[in-house]
């Protein structure tokens, strides 16, 4: 028998923690966290045999502060995924999820599977690749069949290995991989545990930067709408090898969806305290990343250079560089219509004149390495920034006291007035409302199977 390297954290959501038991996990859920789902892939997937492991939902944690027309409070979905997808399991390819909402999902195409499954429900997860050309997902309840619920090529995988996943809403979990002396329930006939397979029929995922020297933070400059976030999912998808986590509001809205769709679809609240919980969470996810070795782009306004120094300082240590969006002033004007009509107005027309005022582009310095211009180049955007700023200044302060957006009022493409990125006093300490579970007093992004 051979066990797992149990040294890679790497690669989960940051909101995701691994307790010291290296088997079991929970999200964070205080506040806006309780809104999000947080995700994990464990260290080692495979590319042949008949291979299980068990999913146990220890609790659904108490989230008595969201309201009561939250759509599925405490909810996990469970499976497999490549090595490169995100951490939202079912909602892209060769990503395969199957859900306490009795819905399996792939490609974010979600229908009807098995039953619904809840708090101390155990769920078997079976992978089969002896069924000649093609790969089959199955899954059990409490010890009972429910059949195949994915199928895919061999010719589609090309090789790659699959992972276990696992995606959870305010629940803690615990795993089976085969370590335990006697499983929850006994597997199929013919099928290994991924614990008990040799090392070489495991394929090892991507490890994660060793020292912070070799992590990377990009912190993206510019307007809202001009470009960041579309930029920021593009490098980061043509860079799968960097793992990037980008941090950003609209990150943290894509980890708010209802059944694959963006919570604009179909949210009955108040949209804007919403966000104003979103940024305060991505506040927090801030601070935690700082202390975690891995790659960041920053995807915020960040048009005040003394918001640059600020955020950054954390960051010491890691090679930082910034990356600046200027396009011209037409296409600006293009893309901001486009992203209304698309998404809505979130941006005051005030806080956009208020970036434009005290809009600086930054140099390397003390705190950034390098900054790139993927548009205009700098004398071009210097030139385009003196207009910006005489814009600004000509359309006086705005109708409230100077916007800066510390209660995070607006989707915070954000927070750029220099306030944002305030700390985020969590008087609860950080085990997001979940207490002592794993005695690791809110440090403990330990891995086990699981990546982070």
């Amino acid at each position: 028998m051979c066990s797992l390297d149990y040294s890679n954290i790497y690669n989960c959501d940051l909101h995701f923690k691994v307790s010291r038991d290296r088997y079991s996990g929970y999200p964070l859920t205080i506040e806006g966290f309780a809104y999000l789902w947080a995700g994990a892939r464990a260290s080692h997937g495979v590319t042949q045999g008949r291979v299980c492991y068990e999913m146990k939902i220890n609790e659904e944690i108490p989230v008595k502060h969201l309201p009561s027309s939250e759509p599925d409070p405490h909810v996990v979905r469970i499976g497999w995924s490549l090595n490169h997808c995100s951490t939202q399991l079912g909602e892209e390819a060769f990503s395969f999820g199957y859900g306490g909402t009795g819905k399996k999902s792939s490609d974010c195409k979600f229908a009807d599977f098995g039953e619904k499954f809840g708090e101390n429900d155990v769920i078997g997860c079976y992978i089969d690749f002896d069924s000649g050309d093609e790969v089959e997902m199955g899954y059990s309840k409490n010890g009972v069949s429910l059949g195949v619920a994915f199928r895919t090529t061999k010719e589609a995988l090309a090789g790659r290995a699959l992972f276990p996943h696992v995606l959870v809403k305010n629940c803690a979990v615990e795993f089976n991989f085969g370590q335990k002396p006697q499983p929850y329930f006994p597997a199929p006939e013919g099928y290994t545990y991924i614990h008990d397979l040799e090392m070489e029929d495991k394929i090892r995922g991507t490890k994660g930067p060793a020292t912070k020297s070799e992590c990377e933070i990009l912190m993206m400059v510019g307007l809202p709408a001009c470009g960041k976030t579309t930029w920021a999912i593009k490098h980061a998808e043509t860079n799968p090898e960097k793992k990037y986590n980008i941090l950003g509001t609209n990150a943290i809205m894509d980890k708010m969806k209802v059944m694959g769709l963006r919570r604009q679809k179909n949210y009955a609240g108040r949209w804007d305290l919403l966000i104003q919980q979103a940024t305060q969470c991505l506040n927090r996810l801030i601070e935690i990343a700082a202390r975690k070795r891995r790659n960041y782009i920053l995807d915020q306004t960040n048009v005040y250079g003394s918001a640059r120094r600020r955020k950054m300082r954390p960051f010491e240590g890691f090679q930082r560089k910034a990356i600046v969006i200027c396009p011209t002033d037409e296409d600006l004007k293009e893309r901001t219509l486009k992203q209304t009509n698309e998404q809505g107005k979130d941006v005051p027309d005030h806080a956009v004149l208020e970036m434009k005022a005290n809009f600086t582009l930054p140099e390397a310095c003390d705190f950034l390495e390098g900054v790139t211009y993927i548009e205009l180049q700098r004398e071009e955007a210097e030139a385009l920034l003196k207009q910006y700023n005489e814009e600004g200044r000509k359309a006086g302060p705005p109708p409230e006291k100077r916007f800066d957006n510390r209660q995070g009022g607006f989707r915070g493409r954000g927070g750029s007035g220099g306030g944002s990125f305030q700390r985020y006093d969590n008087r609860d300490g950080s085990r997001g409302g979940y207490q002592n579970r794993s005695g690791d007093g809110g440090s403990g992004y330990r891995g086990g199977e699981w990546s982070s």
